[in-house]
């Protein structure tokens, strides 16, 4: 197979959503259809049956919820799929905003009885920054839900983007009959609680009797009135403008049931992108070079607490990554060699002698790499777009067993190099203290340090309204600043200066007082 074609068949994509609306479940019936795994866990009401493959860190099975991205990756039909599935639950949310970075398109899950919700609105922002080409799976038809209609309506002003149904319900709530696949033009029929489906009926021509055959009259009828309604009212699909962002198309099913996925699938495989252009500080870096390059959008730590080992993600953005070859950390200006570089199906993990852009790479890392570290064959450059956000939750961190001070020390410094929370130092009485996005994140890290490294914690409040980074040309303004905002100067992890401000009055009055001091709120800068 030629380079091109290599990345040609390549479809790296996240599947994003409000909590609960049925993300993971999705993503474990992709894998189930790609043949990648063969049986899916389900999660129901946070009791987990089995759990989820892509759920394997311990807390995420006691909870019932994604806190980390997981990467799978697997072969169907001719294509290579890699699939990133993001924790929904908005205290989590930075990682998600990164792993957006590393995915050329999305599928957003949305339950059909709730709509929109808050935390998909947010994630719909960072996709339109992108121009992020975007899916809308409507999940659980096979409960009571909303009109579909209505559902459309939403998307479009909530959501700020044009849709064009692809797929659509015959009946809905305790009549539901199956989904019309108006792509292929194909009936899918329902039957709740089966786990083997058989192929779609094919039906050509929806305005012959054939229709009346496998759903009766009256739901023959209404889904005729509902299709010539789409065809009238949403202009037919064009795939230059969903590669764009600006159009979005809609499948239906239910993903727990198993009912739409293989449709969706298939679907998503014809017109979904192979792997874009990426932006670095000085040009566009197109897939098809033919020099490596890729950059750190994750690090994990523990991926195997046995070993206590991190592992770095790495995107590849063009030419062929290979495994022993010399490639250059740019930040640190030093040739680096990998000798077991793999690729994931959640937790389980392949050595791999090569890999494509599109493909997402873990390579073992003792320190090495931080989130937005670039790889590359030599060039001076650095991928853009993989900020740390100004945390808005803040708590002093204290040993709780001073036996295990160099386990906590550890277990500290490998889970803020995930990037899911951010550890300050005060300048004034030597503190350390945690900044998160969400009040979640204090527990997972709590949990994590007693599970992972045999060191238990306690927190104390502190009263901090924002944390941001500071900058300035002015050395002598810059010092004056330091010394007077003592009490609330701290250094992050890299030794970079942070103002940690305890109001927005605070904050204001710091801007207008010093104004050549530049206050950052994103780490990238």
């Amino acid at each position: 197979m030629t380079f091109k074609e290599e990345i040609d068949r390549r479809r790296t994509f996240g599947i994003i959503s409000h909590p609960d609306a049925g993300k993971t479940t999705l993503t474990e019936k992709l894998l189930l259809f790609g043949g990648a795994i063969h049986v899916a866990g389900a999660v129901k009401s946070n009791k987990i049956k089995k759990t989820a493959t892509s759920d394997f860190m311990e807390i995420e099975k006691q909870r019932g919820i994604s806190v980390a991205t997981s990467v799978m990756g697997f072969d169907y039909n001719g294509y290579k799929v890699n699939i990133l599935d993001t924790p929904g639950h908005q205290d989590f949310a930075e990682d998600t905003y990164r792993t957006l970075t590393a995915v050329d398109s999305v599928i957003i899950v949305i339950d059909s009885a709730k709509g929109v919700e808050t935390q998909t609105r947010k994630l719909m922002e960072v996709c339109r920054m992108r121009h992020t080409p975007v899916i809308v799976f409507i999940n659980k038809l096979d409960r009571p839900g909303r009109d579909p209609f209505d559902l459309l309506d939403e998307i479009e002003a909530e959501l700020n983007i044009r849709v064009r149904p692809l797929a659509w319900p015959v009946g809905n709530r305790t009549e539901f009959k199956g989904v019309y696949n108006i792509y292929e033009e194909n009936l899918y029929l329902f039957t709740p609680a089966k786990q083997v489906l058989e192929d779609g009926v094919e039906i050509k021509d929806i305005a012959g009797g054939e229709l009346e055959k496998h759903i009766g009259q009256r739901a023959a009828t209404t889904l005729r009135e509902e299709l010539e309604l789409i065809h009238g009212v949403y202009s037919d699909f064009d795939k230059a403008e969903y590669s764009a962002g600006k159009l979005a198309p809609v499948f239906f099913g239910s993903a727990l049931n198993n009912f739409g996925v293989r449709e969706l699938l298939h679907a998503f495989l014809k017109i979904a992108p192979s792997p874009r252009a990426s932006q670095t500080d000085i040009r566009e870096v197109s897939p098809c070079e033919e020099k490596f390059s890729g950059f750190v959008f994750k690090i994990h730590a523990n991926m195997d607490p046995n070993h206590r080992n991190r592992i770095a993600f790495v995107k590849i953005c063009s030419g062929t990554f290979m495994r022993n070859t010399n490639y250059l950390h740019v930040k640190q200006g030093k040739q680096m060699k990998f000798s077991s570089p793999t690729a994931f199906m959640a937790e389980k993990k392949s050595i791999i002698d090569e890999a494509f852009p599109g493909d997402i790479v873990g390579i073992p890392d003792s320190g090495n790499f931080k989130i937005g570290d670039t790889l590359t064959e030599g060039e001076q450059m650095v991928f853009k777009g993989l900020p740390s956000f100004s945390p808005e939750q803040f708590r002093y961190i204290e040993n709780a067993d001073p036996m295990k001070s160099k386990q906590l020390a550890k277990g500290i410094d490998q889970l803020m190099d995930e990037g899911v929370a951010q550890l300050f130092v005060s300048q004034y009485n030597n503190r350390k203290i945690i900044g998160t996005v969400g009040a979640l994140q204090f527990e997972v890290i709590q949990y994590r340090l007693l599970h992972e490294y045999g060191a238990s914690c306690r927190y104390e409040p502190i009263n901090l309204y924002k944390a941001c980074w500071i900058k300035s040309d002015n050395a002598k303004e810059l010092n004056d600043f330091k010394k007077r905002k003592n009490q609330y100067m701290a250094k992050d992890k890299y030794g970079r200066d942070v103002f940690l401000a305890d109001s927005s009055y605070m904050l204001q009055m710091a801007q207008e007082n010093f104004k050549n001091i530049r206050f950052h709120f994103t780490s990238e800068f």
